[in-house]
């Protein structure tokens, strides 16, 4: 169970959450337990001095600053970082098998020149992977949504003039009789 679904009567010894959020701002002290970090509150009263010890949660969960990637974009970027991760691998054996005078130093070599042009084709993957979902799903670009809602809105003005225009027109056609109903 999580620090978020712990539900606890008042008064057995766990933090309120505003105590909590404002116990995150200052460095705890304490110990790690098992839903939290226990602290030592110690305040001066007219009596003496008074401790009391409550819980503070190991995270509090903040909303998050950016958007995520779009799932296309994560898996280009995740793939690029493994092959990124095996082509520093294999230069750092490489360079090793070379001090060591190993006769896998040249194969390794060869191996770390074919891993960094796929690395390279990864972080452009990456790159290309990005611009084609922008263009693809993506961007509303200001000045288009302003012109798109003034064309919106100019339609709304001419068929409001068409509107009343033919309300004009069917009372002339009428002849502007007086006639209150129809025969």
């Amino acid at each position: 169970m999580g620090t978020a679904e712990r539900r606890v009567a008042p008064g057995d010894g766990a933090a309120t959450p505003e105590v909590a959020a404002r116990s995150a701002q200052a460095p705890g002290r304490g110990l790690l337990t098992g839903e939290g970090v226990a602290v030592e509150e110690r305040k001066l009263s007219a009596r003496g001095d008074e401790e009391r010890v409550y819980y503070r949660p190991l995270w509090i969960e903040e909303p998050a600053r950016k958007r995520r990637l779009p799932d296309p974009v994560r898996t280009a970027a995740v793939r690029a970082v493994l092959i990124i991760a095996v082509t520093l691998i294999q230069a750092m054996v490489a360079f090793l098998c070379t001090l060591a005078g190993s006769w896998l130093a040249f194969p390794m070599v060869l191996s770390s020149v074919a891993s960094t042009v796929a690395a390279t084709w990864g972080a452009l993957d990456v790159w290309v992977t990005r611009q084609v979902w922008n263009q693809r799903n993506g961007v509303i670009s200001v000045p288009s949504s302003t012109a798109r809602s003034l064309r919106r809105e100019r339609r709304r003005v001419r068929r409001e003039a068409r509107a009343a225009e033919r309300t004009q027109e069917r009372i002339r056609r009428r002849g502007g009789a007086g006639q209150l109903s129809h025969p």
